[in-house]
């Protein structure tokens, strides 16, 4: 198995200095996600959704029916986390769940044809929300810098994804 190389700072930080909220990665991207939750708040809020019910509304926008694992997956949501969720959204008449005809053991989510008409009133979202984010000043060269960060993030999503892949179960156990 190669090494892997740490990566420091031009002067290394002491070990106490490891332990500084500045110093941690976690923390930047934690905060920037709660901040962009609460920017889409007030997005989604005439629209009935919560951030989390907009992400699956999101995918089934893209393609529908999905099963409740595929659609784990693509949001990296756990089913005891996906399942109420879903519950809820079929309360309110947004999406169907129904048992797959050809294995029962597969659940798949479907849109209704209020989550169908749904996606138009959503179109505005992610502009509306770029605009939040960069001011009136939504020129092309700062849009190109949010694609790019979004692109950068989403290269680390995979590399976590993939480093939770690595790590063995027994770690996972002994933490």
């Amino acid at each position: 198995m190669p090494r892997r190389q740490v990566i420091q700072k031009e002067s290394p930080a002491a070990p106490a200095e490891l332990l500084h909220l500045d110093q941690q990665l976690c923390f930047p991207l934690y905060a920037a996600g709660n901040l962009l939750t609460r920017l889409y708040r007030p997005l989604l809020q005439p629209l009935g959704l919560t951030y989390p019910q907009y992400l699956v509304m999101l995918v089934l926008w893209e393609q529908q029916p999905c099963s409740v694992n595929a659609l784990g997956a693509r949001l990296l949501l756990d089913s005891g986390t996906l399942t109420p969720l879903l519950k809820r959204m079929e309360a309110a008449g947004l999406v169907t769940r129904q048992r797959d005809a050809a294995d029962e053991r597969r659940v798949l989510v479907g849109l209704t044809t209020a989550g169908l008409a749904l996606r138009e009133a959503a179109q505005a979202v992610p502009q509306t929300l770029a605009c939040r984010v960069l001011g009136n000043a939504a020129d092309p060269e700062s849009l190109q810098h949010l694609a790019h960060l979004r692109d950068q993030l989403q290269g680390l999503v995979r590399t976590l994804n993939r480093s939770l892949d690595d790590t063995p179960a027994a770690e996972g156990a002994s933490a």
